[in-house]
């Protein structure tokens, strides 16, 4: 189950970084009670409420994982998945191309976290 909590952060961790590359503290400035439930409101609110929702989604589903398997081999396979998430979300809905040697050595991070999974625990 360990494994899979580690996913699921891994998960969360790039929807994390996500809120973060569109969060922006100035556009707080705009927000005001008449434009708060509006589109250009939820707009304003939408990556700081994520950064919080995701973020603490992070941290408890990797907390799980660590309970149950060794902190730096779930470290390594939370960062390594949660490399892998980032970059096909790059490729999926933002339309970034993805060189042979990128392709190459996320699949050598695959390999690297199934190797932690089935033959280190």
């Amino acid at each position: 189950m360990a494994w899979i909590y580690i996913i699921i952060a891994a998960l969360f961790e790039a929807a994390w970084t996500y809120c973060v590359k569109f969060f922006k503290l100035s556009d707080f400035k705009l927000l005001a009670w008449d434009n708060f439930y509006t589109v250009k409101g939820l707009l304003i609110l939408t990556p700081i409420t994520g950064y919080l929702v995701f973020g603490l989604a992070n941290a408890w589903f990797f907390s799980m994982a660590i309970k149950q398997i060794p902190t730096g081999m779930a470290f390594a396979a939370w960062t390594g998945a949660s490399i892998i998430a980032l970059k096909l979300c790059d490729m999926v809905f933002f339309h970034e191309s993805a060189s042979l040697p990128e392709l190459l050595f996320i699949t050598m991070i695959m390999v690297g976290i199934m190797g932690l999974k089935f033959f280190a625990v």
